[in-house]
């Protein structure tokens, strides 16, 4: 063993042999520098980290979840972008913070939304809350139309209402602000309502009673009223935010398949800060290249990365798929489980993708509830080749404080259909030219072709194919909500 001297000796040795050949590392460093700057400026950019931080199974993995996560977003990205940004599309309503009134019911030229309903004029607010809050004005209402403003955000979630069940129709003025508004509520200002996201979107409903009440509605939705809130204030106007470079989404069916989905998500993520109880959740999907500051781009993948994201989308159908034939097709979850606010849903994203899919912008179940038919009584799927009866029994109408209405809609399109009779819906307003049945109740005819004059009057026209039925009833009463009224089932003739 040697001693404390020449432990010393063999220290000093082993720290010159270190200094000479660091000395040695930094000159060759020093005499490459320049070769390697040239060379940075000829080579190809190295992957981004994020595919290289992860497997291929890992990232189908997270492209399955990111696209059940996803899907409302960019589904709510599509159609905000038809309605307020492309003025080229034939569903363009105008520019964003500012009211587009649509004073008549929808038809099947309508397609921008899944399921719409034509039972209500639709009015629309596209909301940019990033510069600052919007006031909402509501004229008074006659006490028997139903009215209501829902207020839905980036996620889709419906975080507010303003209408007959929630305020009245005494009318008011309505604070709307985006995340990150510090201000109190102003003298005048009935209720702040506060969305999570920058861009959010408000639907107006307005009762429409018939043909000859559209005079009525369009007096109401001239009352209807949006303005910054310096403009209610008579204040300046705050500096704007910047203009916004809006990219061009995917059709709807592209939206299954393409992975340039994940290029429309990252761009809609940028509008929705991180919510608390999300920020693992984000993190697993920055590591495909999606967040709050972009990054992700499909034309850049690797071809075995390709593979897996578009693997992950597949996954993410295959899930909702098999959930919709076993829960949503049973009737044992529906339209009650799929909309409403953050909380209501509790992070169940495989819900919230069922309700954009099956019908974006469905309404929480307080304020409207949504019976789908996709089968008949014995669980065969409806189509056009058949016939059907809907039956309401004798004191078993829809328990409603507003209205209901059952609507036809073509699959897998989900939407209105064209028919010799102009009819897309039998609703509580036409009770009075519906032939009653001998006990009181009441039986629609569900079919392709006419069932004959004498019967025409109660005949809802199907397509030739596939179809599906919805019951809508709006402000449903107690026993609607809590199970014990059922909906029909469609009966094969």
């Amino acid at each position: 063993m040697p001693s404390a001297a020449g432990k010393t000796v063999l220290i000093t040795a082993a720290i010159r042999r270190v200094g000479v050949l660091l000395a040695a590392i930094l000159l060759l460093v020093s005499c490459s520098t320049g070769d390697t700057a040239k060379d940075a400026e000829s080579t190809t950019a190295a992957p981004p980290p994020t595919e290289a931080a992860v497997t291929p199974d890992e990232a189908r993995a997270i492209a399955k979840e990111a696209y059940i996560y996803g899907f409302p977003m960019v589904d709510n990205y599509r159609v905000q972008y038809s309605y307020f940004v492309d003025k080229d599309d034939p569903e363009y309503k105008g520019g964003w913070n500012d009211i587009h009134n649509t004073a008549r019911v929808y038809t099947p030229a309508d397609t921008a939304i899944q399921t719409p309903n034509s039972d209500t004029p639709y009015s629309a607010v596209g909301a940019d809350l990033r510069t600052e809050p919007l006031v909402l004005t509501v004229p008074p209402i006659q006490q028997d139309r139903y009215y209501s403003l829902q207020f839905v955000d980036g996620y889709t979630y419906n975080f507010a209402y303003v209408g007959s069940r929630t305020t009245g129709n005494g009318g008011g003025k309505y604070l709307l602000a985006g995340p990150n508004w510090q201000g109190e509520k102003p003298e005048g200002i009935n209720e702040v309502i506060r969305s999570d996201t920058e861009l959010a979107f408000v639907l107006y409903r307005t009762q429409l009673f018939g043909p000859s009440d559209l005079g009525e509605v369009e007096k109401i939705q001239s009352g209807y009223q949006v303005a910054p809130l310096s403009v209610f204030l008579n204040q300046p106007s705050p500096a704007p935010a910047p203009a916004i470079d809006f990219v061009p989404p995917l059709a709807a069916d592209q939206q299954k398949t393409s992975p340039q989905f994940f290029e429309i998500l990252d761009f809609a993520l940028r509008f929705a800060p991180t919510l608390p109880e999300e920020e693992a959740l984000r993190s697993r999907f920055a590591k495909i290249g999606l967040g709050a500051d972009g990054g992700f781009d499909a034309d850049a993948l690797t071809p075995e990365m390709r593979t897996a994201i578009e693997g992950g989308m597949a996954d993410a159908w295959a899930e909702f798929n098999g959930f919709k034939k076993d829960k949503v097709d049973t009737g044992e979850l529906g339209s009650a489980q799929f909309f409403g606010t953050r909380e209501d849903l509790k992070g169940n994203y495989l819900y919230r993708m069922a309700g954009a899919v099956l019908g974006i912008y469905g309404n929480t179940a307080a304020e409207a509830i949504y019976p789908g038919a996709f089968n008949d009584s014995t669980g065969a799927p409806l189509t056009g080749a058949n016939r059907y009866v809907y039956r309401f029994p004798s004191g078993q109408l829809p328990p409603v404080n507003a209205f209901w209405s059952l609507t036809m809609y073509q699959l897998p399109a989900s939407q209105l259909v064209e028919n010799p009779i102009q009819r897309y819906l039998v609703n509580s307003a036409m009770l009075p030219s519906l032939v009653a049945d001998p006990d009181g109740g009441y039986t629609v005819y569900v079919q392709h072709e006419s069932p004959g004059i004498e019967k025409e009057s109660n005949w809802l026209p199907a397509p030739e194919g596939p179809f599906a039925l919805v019951l809508r009833l709006y402000w449903p009463k107690p026993d609607a909500l809590n199970g014990t009224w059922k909906a029909p089932l469609p009966e094969k003739v």
